[in-house]
């Protein structure tokens, strides 16, 4: 199976604040994310990243979507790198983040229409995919009412929407169901299985080990900015629960008790 995403040793740092130095309870001034992260995806299947909070994961998808630029290394799109050419990798991405914040004051269908236009998609094309996609999520019987009086999982499923209105072969969505109430996640975690179907690549970070068993073919475990395993489901399990596995990992990157 052909590769999809190549990420070759990526390296990410910041400047710390004292304000963060003190929430990070550390005095040193600079944090590095992401440590040297390599891994591949294949075409036509979902691959997780799974670690905790402050792992790296999503500094990891903001590089691989261009958002920012990494210290070093590189990821490579379906053969384009972000790092030589960001603007080619853009125009393949759907990228969905739980940060994604949508105006209060336009309407979901005005929305989808400036991110269809903002993508170039042909109007009728563009026509038909949302009502498609609107009917789909029930967003329909909500497209001319204002982003501000939509409800916590109607503006998740708009902002999913409003990710793949030019229908990217390549997908990334970080923690695709946080903040989500059971239905709501239960509908976007279908809708990633059919996107699967139909053949598209997609890449999920999450912290939730049930999704990422449902869901992916492959996984990532990343602990303080380094991958620590990455191989199928099957091969990191190895018979065993991935939270098990997992803690196992945990245990043995950062000592102590997980």
């Amino acid at each position: 199976m052909q590769d999809a995403l190549i990420v070759k040793n990526l390296v990410k740092s910041f400047k710390l604040s004292r304000k963060q130095q003190r929430i990070e309870k550390t005095n040193l001034k600079v944090k590095v994310a992401v440590n040297g992260l390599s891994f591949t995806a294949k075409k036509g299947e979902i691959y997780g990243l799974l670690g905790p909070n402050g792992a790296g994961k999503t500094t990891t998808l903001r590089i691989i979507s261009t958002l920012i630029k990494a210290d070093e290394g590189d990821a490579v799109v379906d053969g384009v790198s972000v790092r030589d050419n960001p603007d080619g990798v853009r125009s393949k991405i759907g990228f969905l983040t739980s940060e994604l914040k949508l105006e209060d004051f336009f309407t979901p269908n005005y929305l989808y229409d400036y991110f269809s236009n903002l993508h170039g998609v042909d109007k009728e094309i563009s026509e038909k995919r949302k009502a498609k996609l609107f009917k789909k999520f029930g967003i329909d019987r909500f497209a001319e009412v204002k982003v501000a009086d939509l409800s916590t999982g109607m503006k998740q499923k708009v902002s999913l929407v409003i990710s793949i209105v030019h229908d990217p072969d390549f997908i990334i969505f970080d923690e695709p169901t946080n903040g989500l109430d059971v239905i709501t996640a239960k509908t976007v975690t279908d809708f990633l299985t059919d996107l699967k179907v139909e053949g598209k690549t997609i890449i999920i970070s999450t912290h939730i080990f049930s999704l990422v068993e449902k869901l992916c073919d492959r996984v990532g475990v990343i602990i303080n900015g380094r991958m620590v395993v990455s191989d199928t489901l099957t091969g990191v399990c190895n018979g065993r629960s991935l939270e098990d596995v997992f803690f196992d990992l945990y245990k043995k990157e950062v000592g102590g008790n997980a």
